[in-house]
């Protein structure tokens, strides 16, 4: 009598749970599975393009919309792909859909995006957030005080080299800025 194996094989026993390896694992790895049932769900079969749509259409669209939906017909053949964006980017997205419809399709590797729609929204959306599609511009760095400013193109006035010279001030500059101002000598 032969033994059937207790995980997997011909046997019909139950799958062997998958081992993580030992270690530290990249986030990314962990959470690829709950990533790909969240894009599932609302008919992303590539999660791709959801996380990196900037890639897929470029920097300039990917600015002006984001994927929200796709959607199968029953019997049909292609899937509808519902972008959100803002109301007055809206006439020069739709001008450019064959070209979207052709990037997402490359993702895929065939037809899969048969058709394009647009959802607009306003700038302050309702319950998903606002609609921010470009990431808020980094604020300005402050100016060093005055004095501050004194004592690194003091520190610095030994340099011949103007590149270097102007480097070390930046430098002095936001040391002392970072330290609580010039030195007492």
């Amino acid at each position: 009598m032969a033994k059937t194996p207790a995980y997997g094989g011909k046997g019909g026993g139950s799958a062997r749970p998958a081992r993580r390896t030992r270690g530290f694992e990249p986030a990314a790895g962990l959470m690829r599975d709950r990533i790909r049932t969240a894009g599932e769900s609302r008919g992303f079969a590539a999660s791709r393009i959801l996380t990196h749509w900037a890639e897929v259409v470029g920097e300039e669209i990917a600015r002006q919309c984001r994927p929200v939906n796709v959607s199968y017909k029953k019997g049909g053949f292609g899937a509808t792909l519902t972008l959100l964006t803002t109301g007055p980017a809206a006439p020069m997205l739709q001008m450019q859909l064959p070209a979207i419809r052709d990037r997402v399709n490359a993702v895929y590797g065939y037809n899969a995006i048969a058709k394009i729609s647009l959802t607009q929204t306003a700038p302050q959306g309702f319950a998903e957030g606002q609609a921010q599609f470009a990431p808020a511009p980094a604020p300005a760095p402050k100016a060093p005080p005055p004095q501050v400013v004194r004592e690194a193109s003091a520190l610095s006035q030994g340099v011949s080299d103007d590149g270097l010279r102007a480097a070390l001030e930046a430098l002095a500059c936001n040391v002392l800025a970072r330290h609580g101002g010039p030195r007492d000598a």
